[in-house]
């Protein structure tokens, strides 16, 4: 098989920033957007600094995170290891965006221009429409590949068949060659000297290498790499708040949770025969809602059919199946009153605020994200949001006391769930690490789920049991604080916490005469 890859050598990259200037003129990116760039690292105290440039970009990964959660099927990966996007096929939701750790995929919504209103000529006659709206990336430039293959070249060798970053290189400090072929040029430079690849324990496998020191007899496993809480001038290095996902997709989760929550509660509900058809109405609304401002944030709105593209893979596209019998059984299970029919609708609820759940946990590029635990405190938010809305509902219909004393024990016991699952996925995001700017933002929130903040809701759901008349009005209270928190949180996780991956050298370079160190992690924290 043929594997196709870049070997960057740390020691020789001068930070020239050539080949992003011959990136931008092969392909024609707009302004602001770099499908290559060279990051400046510095690491260590004065005097005792270290500094070494690094190439980044598209990995193409051999277990690409965009690929995975893409509904579209607008990405896939060729036999030799390319990443490639359809651009007739993308919707432009962003999510492979927020997927990748390496911040290689990007966004333009419109024709832009250098200086402003007026496009210079080289703009217009190159500005290529197909591309707004939807993902872009780096494409280790394809069609010189293919076409120099076509001819009899040898890709990484001739120039003409060589991605165009690699061939204006001016310090010979980029490779491009077959990884599988233990003959080819970055097979003999990887069999030389020692190497690693960024982010490499989140299992991606990327396609790019980088080299930092000759291979030497007295070689030990390279140590991890020093997290930097506040570095300095390294903002461009360090973890940075993703743009992708704004408002729009934060009022999905919030909707769409307290939706599914609202329709589960409602089924439980119809048991102590309480009359469930404008509860669940309102759950179909609010799901409806969340899905609309999502269709808002699509680069391409009108391509929305394309999410159900990708049933194997994406949990998008499995959010977006779920929603069709949610909506389907609760209609019907409404119009006809047939239990049978809204329970089934309740089940789907469920599996809908699984599948959002999954969904971040999809996310690689965001650590906030993609912890395990996001997943049962994601549904158990949602369940806790949509029990008190019902609990709302409940007394607002009058209905018996002991279905309200019901609510008040409920309550209080999926609070106390909620708390130990956030409690567990903040211990648990603090002990593997996360950017220092996502523990700021999960923490200052003004109404949390921590216990101090829950006791509050849980306490007066408690105390209206016991008294009397005021058990109402209490109830009420209760339940509008565990939707705000909910809500908080949930917007919070995904506007304000949702910072990246950042850049990660392993291994600073041995330059000249000199010996390489341990390398950096900026912007990360234990917490």
């Amino acid at each position: 098989m043929t594997r196709w890859a870049i070997v960057a050598d740390l020691n020789r990259c001068v930070g020239c920033q050539t080949c992003t200037a011959a990136c931008k003129h092969s392909n024609a990116t707009a302004p602001g957007i770099q499908w290559r760039k060279v990051l400046d690292v510095e690491a260590g105290v004065y005097p005792n600094v270290r500094r070494a440039f690094v190439p980044v970009g598209c990995m193409h990964c051999e277990d690409p995170p965009c690929l995975d959660v893409c509904p579209s099927t607008a990405t896939d990966k060729r036999e030799d290891g390319i990443v490639t996007i359809d651009y007739d096929l993308c919707i432009g939701c962003a999510y492979c965006a927020v997927a990748c750790p390496y911040q290689a995929r990007s966004r333009n919504d419109q024709v832009s221009s250098a200086y402003g209103k007026k496009a210079m000529r080289h703009e217009v006659l190159r500005e290529d429409p197909g591309r707004i709206g939807v993902a872009q990336k780096c494409t280790f430039c394809v069609e010189r590949i293919d076409q120099g293959l076509a001819n009899g070249m040898v890709p990484g060798i001739d120039a003409a068949a060589t991605p165009a970053c690699v061939g204006s290189c001016i310090a010979d400090a980029l490779h491009f060659g077959d990884v599988d072929d233990p003959t080819s040029n970055v097979s003999k430079l990887l069999d030389e000297n020692r190497h690693f690849r960024m982010h490499e324990d989140l299992g991606t496998g990327p396609g790019f290498f980088y080299l930092w020191d000759k291979l030497r007899d007295d070689d030990k496993p390279i140590e991890e790499a020093a997290m930097i809480t506040a570095p300095t001038g390294s903002d461009a290095v360090g973890p940075v708040h993703q743009k992708s996902w704004d408002w729009r997709a934060a009022a999905n989760f919030i909707l769409g949770g307290t939706g599914s929550g609202l329709f589960v509660a409602a089924g439980v509900g119809a048991l102590a025969g309480v009359g469930i058809s404008l509860p669940v109405l309102v759950a179909l609304a609010l799901v409806a809602f969340g899905l609309f401002f999502v269709w808002l944030e699509i680069g391409r709105p009108w391509r929305f059919i394309n999410v159900y593209f990708h049933v194997r893979r994406s949990w998008m596209t499995r959010e977006a199946i779920a929603a069709l019998p949610l909506f389907g059984f609760g209609l019907a299970g409404v119009v006809s009153a047939s239990m049978p029919l809204l329970f089934a609708g309740a089940i789907c609820g469920l599996i809908f605020v699984y599948c959002q759940a999954r969904i971040l946990l999809a996310a690689k590029g965001i650590p906030a994200w993609r912890h395990p635990l996001i997943v049962p405190l994601m549904v158990i938010t949602g369940l806790a949001e949509g029990l008190g809305l019902f609990a709302i509902f409940a007394v607002f219909a009058d209905v018996e006391r002991s279905v309200m004393q019901a609510l008040a024990l409920g309550l209080p016991a999926l609070i106390g769930l909620r708390h130990l699952a956030w409690r567990t996925y903040r211990h648990d995001l603090g002990a593997q690490g996360a950017p220092t700017a996502t523990f700021k933002a999960l923490d200052n929130s003004w109404l949390k789920l921590s216990l101090w903040h829950q006791l509050l809701p849980a306490g007066l759901a408690v105390a209206g049991l016991a008294a009397g008349w005021m058990l109402p009005a209490l109830l009420v209270i209760a339940s509008l604080l565990v939707v705000a928190s909910g809500w908080i949180f949930k917007y919070t996780l995904i506007t304000k916490a949702a910072f990246n991956q950042g850049y990660a050298v392993k291994r600073m370079p041995a330059r000249g005469a000199g010996s390489s160190a341990r390398g950096v992690k900026p912007g990360w924290a234990l917490s």
